[in-house]
């Protein structure tokens, strides 16, 4: 794996529904050969058929979600292994979880308006997340704070344009042997 660091890393990409980590990741996965994770599929049945219905997650319907999410990261970094994962991480009692180690784990915050994010979910076709609970993940968001292992990322161009700007941002080097361009 290409990766200029010593010790394995796993990029969780966050923010609200709609912002892109699943497409962002996907792009991501490829340039730099590491496996990759969506974090959506890890939750509990009960929170799908809560979102699907309508109704926000609690900090205490993510806590299993989030605890599957964490170990998912540790078992990566554990196997020496880089990785990638998928998790809206909207508070920073939930990064803490998903970093409770301290080492190894950066937070992408891929960052949009509500205006754009909600452009998007509404053209966005067979998710749980219904584009009615934008409002409770934004008012839910805090965003990663200066001491916190992230980096913030704007999301106003193409998959591949964000894919360039997070591996500029955090000094990665893509696989060379990927037909895509960059």
């Amino acid at each position: 794996m290409n990766h200029p660091r010593t010790q394995p890393e796993v990029l969780v990409l966050m923010g609200v529904a709609g912002c892109g980590k699943t497409t962002v990741a996907a792009v991501l996965s490829g340039r730099l050969d590491w496996p990759f994770e969506e974090g959506d599929a890890l939750h509990p049945q009960s929170n799908v058929e809560k979102m699907r219905s309508g109704h926000p997650l609690t900090d205490a319907d993510r806590q299993p979600w989030l605890e599957t999410v964490a170990t998912w990261v540790e078992e990566c970094l554990d196997a020496g292994s880089n990785g990638l994962i998928t998790c809206s991480a909207l508070k920073r009692s939930y990064r803490e979880i998903i970093d409770r180690r301290g080492h190894g784990v950066k937070f992408v915050y891929l960052h949009g308006s509500h205006e754009l994010i909600a452009e998007r979910l509404a053209t966005r076709h067979g998710h749980f997340m219904p584009p009615s609970l934008l409002d409770s993940q934004f008012a839910t968001l805090e965003e990663p704070a200066p001491d916190e292992p992230a980096v913030r990322i704007e999301i106003g161009g193409s998959p591949s344009a964000i894919a360039n700007d997070i591996i500029k941002a955090l000094g990665l080097q893509a696989n060379t042997g990927n037909k895509e361009t960059p």
